[in-house]
């Protein structure tokens, strides 16, 4: 179907009735006019162009963890006009319904991606998978995603160039472009950024190589990066702690939560045969140990 041209009030009026037809939120004030609020735009992958400007060149898929990294490379991403995500996609535990590693209920996941406006894809895995089994629910997930449209993956990883060859290769048999938008940059750049932003999150898992029990539960500000030992990386790049962004500048609203207890959780690797250890990194084992966890509970805003 023809658009006509960016703002003409043909254009407008065939995406006010898509938006009718999906069911999308909208308000009238009239029987001619339809407003729409700029999370109906980021669902639908849609944006307001000026004369001149061309359409998205990459529809994506966004790897969301529910952490800071993520929430600053969304937020980058989401202002480049060549780029339209279209779909969160997280890996979550299927036996105890939270986000693999982080250890964050699914509800707070699903709350974020309703603020954010962008629809959430849980990609569903088993207690500890062996990494053919990741790697074939990953693979049969991006191949739907791709026969939907998508035609890039985006990261949020900084400077692991093990784990970023690892994606690289695999989406190259898929014929999808990987995106890492925060690539080299450096980390201690990288959180001031996100603190300056003005987003907002709590560390939810702290590796028990490198932090104790204490730093689990706590905002990630100035205090917190001050406090960090010189060896943790203040990003935690390296897997030294995980966070949950519960606000800032992608979302139309915080994202509610209590705290509830802290755990502590032991993991070995999966092997895969007799001798390799069955992940996609040459060091450090980021899953080789202990881990510090803060439940957070989902609580009406």
């Amino acid at each position: 179907m023809s658009r006509g041209k960016p703002g003409d009030l043909p254009t407008l009026f065939v995406i006010a009735f898509e938006g009718l037809r999906i069911g999308d939120q909208t308000e009238s004030t009239n029987n001619r006019i339809v407003w729409f609020t700029p999370a109906f735009f980021r669902r639908l992958g849609f944006f307001i162009f000026q004369k001149g400007e061309q359409m998205p060149v990459e529809k994506a898929v966004f790897h969301w963890s529910g952490g800071k990294d993520s929430a600053l490379a969304l937020h980058k991403v989401l202002s480049n006009k060549d780029i339209a995500v279209s779909t969160l996609l997280t890996s979550v535990n299927e036996q105890y319904r939270r986000i693999s590693m982080h250890g964050v209920r699914a509800e707070l996941l699903e709350r974020q991606a309703e603020s954010i406006g962008i629809p959430l894809v849980k990609m569903m895995m088993p207690e500890m998978p062996d990494m053919k089994m990741y790697e074939a629910i990953m693979k049969e997930t991006l191949v739907r995603l791709r026969g939907a449209g998508m035609t890039a993956s985006i990261f949020g990883d900084i400077f692991l160039e093990d784990l970023r060859k690892y994606r690289e290769d695999n989406l190259a048999a898929m014929n999808i472009k990987p995106m890492f938008p925060l690539w080299k940059v450096p980390t201690d750049r990288l959180v001031r950024e996100f603190i300056e932003l003005g987003f907002k999150a709590v560390v939810v898992c702290a590796n028990d190589k490198y932090l104790d029990q204490e730093f689990v539960g706590r905002t990630i500000d100035g205090t917190f990066l001050a406090d960090l030992p010189r060896n943790v990386d203040p990003c935690g790049e390296n897997g030294e702690f995980h966070s949950f962004v519960y606000d800032g500048p992608i979302f139309t609203s915080p994202v509610a939560f209590e705290f509830g207890e802290v755990v502590h959780r032991k993991y070995r690797p999966v092997r895969d045969g007799l001798n390799s250890p069955d992940d996609c990194f040459t060091s450090p084992q980021p899953f080789d140990g202990g881990f510090w966890y803060c439940d957070l509970k989902p609580v009406k805003s």
